[in-house]
């Protein structure tokens, strides 16, 4: 079986190196760059089951690298940064990463994120086996793809998996628990502040295509609800 591909994208040395090395002893192809430049380059030409960016690099910054990232994949984004504040992690969360490690961190610890995100990424496009189409809303599970009235949403894995889930039973209510529970694989590491920045992110791309359309339906002291 092929290795998974992980992209590093670090300008420390150091850091980089540790990276490779944890990621190469659990079985994965990994790939360092310590530029937005090499790193956008090389996926020009490549690709990756997953990537992690770190936030501070020397030629711009990897939450507009992750941008651009999310404008043509939903490849799995894992930030490293220096920054703690709970500010820094909802902003990553909502312009598309899947998790957020902050420095000084181990790189086991890091590995194990990499497979819970990958894992997760991979449960969320078994659901089902034939695309889905709710309210205007379609999923192609082979290609883990998902559009608003024909137009690409572009999600992150997490993303995929909160939104498929509230799309696969309209008119549900879902708490924030339930849906921690639905799309981390370690719910105990999530906050409900968490889920409402991934909300908040699902919202901003389907209203970029339909600003008269509010799918995600917000029930005070419940959670979240998608249209019928």
């Amino acid at each position: 079986m092929k290795p998974q591909r992980v992209l590093v994208v670090e300008d420390e040395p150091s850091i980089l190196d540790s990276v490779l090395y944890a990621l190469h002893t659990e079985g994965f192809e990994p790939i360092g760059h310590g530029t937005c430049r090499d790193a956008i380059a090389w996926m020009r030409q490549e690709s990756a089951d997953l990537v992690i960016l770190d936030v501070g690099l020397p030629d711009g910054s990897g939450m507009e690298l992750c941008k651009t990232i999310r404008a043509a994949s939903n490849v799995p984004v894992i930030f490293l940064t220096a920054r703690a504040s709970e500010v820094d992690r909802i902003v990553g969360l909502e312009i598309g990463a899947d998790d957020y490690v902050v420095k000084p961190f181990s790189p086991r610890e890091l590995t194990a994120r990499v497979k819970a995100v990958l894992r997760r990424f991979g449960e969320g496009s078994r659901v089902s086996a034939k695309p889905t189409v709710a309210s205007g809303l379609a999923f192609d599970e082979e290609s883990c793809q998902a559009s608003f009235h024909g137009s690409a949403l572009g999600l992150s894995a997490t993303e995929w998996k909160l939104l498929r889930a509230l799309a696969g039973h309209p008119g549900r209510v879902f708490s924030r628990e339930q849906l921690m529970n639905l799309a981390w694989d370690d719910p105990g590491a999530a906050m409900e502040r968490t889920v409402d920045a991934h909300i908040k992110s699902l919202r901003h791309k389907m209203r970029a295509i339909r600003p008269d359309v509010d799918l995600i339906q917000t029930h005070r002291g419940f959670g979240y609800s998608c249209s019928a």
